[in-house]
């Protein structure tokens, strides 16, 4: 056995000399980071118990849903027919031609798991696993089950032959990159080459069919992560065409077939500077990016993501850290477009988010880039999972009236699986190390073995962040004489939300922070790249002592973000809090922040787990009867923005209006909010939207809520309203959600009103002048007058589409 390397994308690991090519790689990262393989979370802390979730839950979990919906079966047919031709499987039709990914991710995550928690069960069922895996790829290492299972009537998303659809919908270079990157997982935790040589020959078909060469296949991934793992798989196996392919890959985006900035193909790479198209796509390009040029000294490359992640921090980054503002393509939004109701922030997106700014990071050394990976981390990525690991976000909004529901999993499954990976992969994050440099990046609980400067460094850190700014540094072991701790002072602590004017505090504190050594101030400063460095030859025992000063902070966002003019969000320390209706017996909507607001804390269990809050006095705006303003003052208690939702759905903001021009007083009750709602489909999302009270401001308003017949289509459905007591009505107004052309809601291909007779029929209205189907607006129908306890909004679907409903107003 030989060592290779330990450079760049933290990969450190043995293989057989037979394994190796002549090249070895000679240029990385100038910042190296620690593997996961090198740190152990403590348990039962903030971050012990999400690991502890995750080994327990997430991940056997997510197994079981991969065996529950045929993603293991999709292998064993591919398998099947590779066995006997004659032998052919209709492809899952409600699957996806990525779903091959889902055991790839969570092999990964469980890879990571085994790190901290050997488990020799779990081992053994990842064999098993991967065993079923194997015995579907095809003799030339090829490996996607969406077509081996029917070479002749694939998945549709396929194409007839490979790659024909790699730029549009078949994803096997996207099945590729997660292939690869678990397999390396796999191999670093466990040592075996069993998932690794899966990938090796997948990945050797790709070099062979894939590239700018006569006879191959002149096309880049329609959906991009196979640039970041080829690049990692280089590394692996000092193989340079596995680089050389992951540079292809970038180099020809924008002069392939597809040209669009859905999938960032709208010009070449080194030429973009905005983030634009679907968000986990655009992350997981950049962070590529970075990886290419790190491994090439490729200046362009990097020119380009930095200018591409300055555009993101001053114009597109959400407050939690998301990223991805419309679920149009879950796409960025325009500059500024950062709506809070409609924010789609994919879990999957806020992944790509750190790994870019981590990838920065290691590039640039400056402390900015984990200013944002912490505020990503804490925030719009751990909403994605619940608590218990069992509930899962996809997108991960900043405001809700009850429409946002955790699922136990999805169709689309990327977001759990996803979860299942970085979660575990943590351990990884917090220290870096370059020359007699050492980072502490994350304060969290753990204890590390480094290597600097060739020699042995044990740290280890006990803290209660994030919920106090107390940490405590301990220097365990050191052979490497003097080195310099570089400490990150976060930017909430220096008063910066984000790096750059995005956000500001509005609350003109002044926050500090103390950091002493074996008790004593220690000789040091903040250096230009963010860090307290102190430099000096440490010994076994020395502990560094650190505080940050930790108060409860008021934050306005750039007035060109529309959505968020006149509001303030709350945060302490890295967390962003939210207000959440369980904790609150009044409506939160109309809520009104005092101008001054004073704040004291408090603590709640959620989901077994006590976390902090945050208590401070409001104001409620109500119109009575009447219709006159009405003020009530009440105690408004907020969470951490990560915890809502687990007690039930309904009304959730992170945005709090403090100027009267933001905000919306509770509306006098109306026919319609009081009426008793029923639905033609059991469970149907956000149903209450109908009847309270908010209207959309034009076709594309995303800030309101809507329900809606999804996935059905070309059937006869209703809504009905029984009403608190006889009523006479005599017109009805419907606003009508339709999401295209990306989405799957259409308005109807008709509708009508039928009342109640007083035996129980439904009898239509008489007399209507018109049932109008435009887009989110106004479509009123008058009708002879009827007097009745209930009525109904019968509606025809389109045939190929479905339906949704904004509001239905009756009078």
């Amino acid at each position: 056995m030989k060592k290779l390397m330990t450079i760049a994308l933290g990969v450190a690991i043995m293989l057989p000399i037979s394994a190796q090519k002549k090249q070895t790689a000679t240029h990385g990262y100038p910042i190296s980071p620690v593997p996961f393989t090198a740190v152990k979370v403590t348990p039962g802390t903030f971050w012990g118990q999400r690991l502890e979730a995750s080994r327990k839950v997430t991940i056997p979990l997510a197994f079981a849903k991969c065996e529950e919906t045929g993603r293991y079966t999709n292998f064993s047919n591919a398998a099947q027919h590779l066995k006997d031709p004659s032998k052919v499987f209709k492809v899952n039709g409600v699957g996806y031609s990525f779903d091959d990914t889902d055991p790839y991710k969570t092999i990964e995550g469980a890879s990571y798991i085994l790190q901290t928690y050997p488990d020799k069960k779990l081992k053994q069922y990842i064999d098993s696993v991967l065993d079923v895996i194997a015995s579907a790829q095809e003799p030339d290492g090829y490996l996607y089950t969406a077509r081996t299972q029917n070479p002749a009537d694939p998945h549709h998303w396929a194409g007839d032959k490979r790659w024909v659809k790699e730029e549009d919908l078949s994803h096997e270079l996207y099945n590729l990159g997660h292939m690869v990157e678990g397999a390396i997982a796999h191999y670093q935790a466990t040592g075996s080459r069993k998932f690794l040589d899966i990938a090796i020959r997948y990945a050797d078909v790709v070099c062979k069919e894939v590239g700018p060469n006569p006879g191959q296949a002149c096309v880049v991934p329609g959906h991009q992560i196979a640039e970041m793992a080829l690049a990692k798989l280089y590394l692996v196996t000092g193989n340079k065409k596995y680089l050389d392919e992951a540079k292809f890959f970038l180099d020809y985006r924008g002069k392939t077939t597809i040209v669009h900035d859905y999938s960032q193909a709208h010009k070449p790479v080194i030429e973009q500077d905005e983030a634009v198209g679907h968000a986990v796509r655009a992350a997981y390009m950049y962070a590529g990016m970075a990886d290419v040029a790190a491994l090439t000294g490729d200046k362009d490359y990097i020119k380009a993501i930095d200018a591409i992640w300055d555009n993101i921090v001053t114009k597109k980054l959400y407050i939690t850290g998301g990223i991805g503002a419309t679920n149009n393509g879950e796409a960025f939004g325009k500059n500024y477009e950062l709506p809070n109701m409609s924010a789609y922030c994919e879990t999957c997106a806020a992944i790509g988010n750190v790994y870019v700014n981590y990838r920065l990071f290691l590039l640039h050394g400056e402390s900015k880039y984990y200013d944002v990976l912490e505020r990503t981390l804490y925030n719009g990525l751990i909403s994605g999972v619940s608590l218990e690991g069992n509930g899962f976000f996809y997108p991960n909004p900043l405001e809700s009236m009850g429409q946002h529901q955790r699922q136990a999993w999805f169709g689309c499954a990327c977001c759990p699986s996803n979860i299942c990976r970085f979660i575990p992969s943590l351990p990884g994050y917090i220290y870096a190390v370059k020359d007699r440099n050492v980072y502490v990046n994350l304060f969290l609980s753990n204890k590390s073995n480094l290597t600097v400067a060739g020699k042995k460094v044990g740290l280890s850190q006990t803290t209660a962040y994030p919920w106090n700014g107390d940490i405590t540094v301990n220097v365990d072991q050191n052979a490497a004489g003097q080195f310099a701790m570089k400490i990150r002072i976060p930017g909430w602590v220096r008063s910066q939300v984000v790096p750059s004017n995005l956000y500001q505090y509005t609350d003109g504190k002044r926050l500090g922070y103390t950091i002493t050594v074996n008790g004593q101030t220690a000789a040091a400063k903040v250096t230009e790249d963010g860090y307290y460095t102190i430099n000096r030859k440490w010994k076994k025992g020395d502990k560094v002592q650190i505080h940050f000063d930790m108060e409860t902070r008021t934050v306005r966002a750039n007035n060109k973000v529309e959505a968020d003019r006149g509001k303030i969000s709350v945060e302490r320390g890295p967390l962003v809090y939210c207000a959440e209706h369980p904790d609150n017996t009044f409506d939160i909507m109309g809520a009104l922040m005092n101008q001054n607001p004073e704040f004291s804390l408090g603590k709640t269990e959620i989901a077994g787990t006590t976390v902090q809050t945050i208590v401070t006095d409001a104001q409620t705006l109500s119109f009575d009867k009447q219709g006159k303003l009405q003020t009530t003052d009440h105690k408004l208690t907020l969470i951490p923005y990560y915890a809502w939702c687990h007690r039930g759905s309904g009304k959730m903001r992170v945005w709090l209006p403090q100027d009267l021009n933001a905000t919306n007083p509770s509306q006098p009750a109306t026919l319609a909010s009081e009426s008793k709602i029923s639905s033609s489909t059991e469970k149907m999302p956000a149903l209450t939207a109908i009847n309270d009270r908010l209207v959309p401001k034009d076709e594309n308003d995303r800030s309101v809520p809507y329900t809606h017949w999804w996935p059905k289509n070309g059937s006869t459905e209703w809504l009905g309203y029984e009403f608190p007591e006889v009523a006479t009505v005599q017109s009805a107004t419907v606003y009508w959600f339709d999401d295209g052309p990306w989405g799957g809601c259409r308005v109807p291909q008709s509708w009508r009103i039928l009342y109640q007779d007083t035996q129980g029929n439904w009898i239509p209205v008489t007399g209507a002048d018109g049932y109008p189907t435009d887009k989110g607006t106004a479509c009123t129908v008058n009708f002879e007058p009827v007097t009745t306890k209930a009525l109904r909004l019968e509606v025809v679907l389109p045939n190929d589409n479905s339906t949704g409903v904004f509001e239905w107003i009756v009078k």
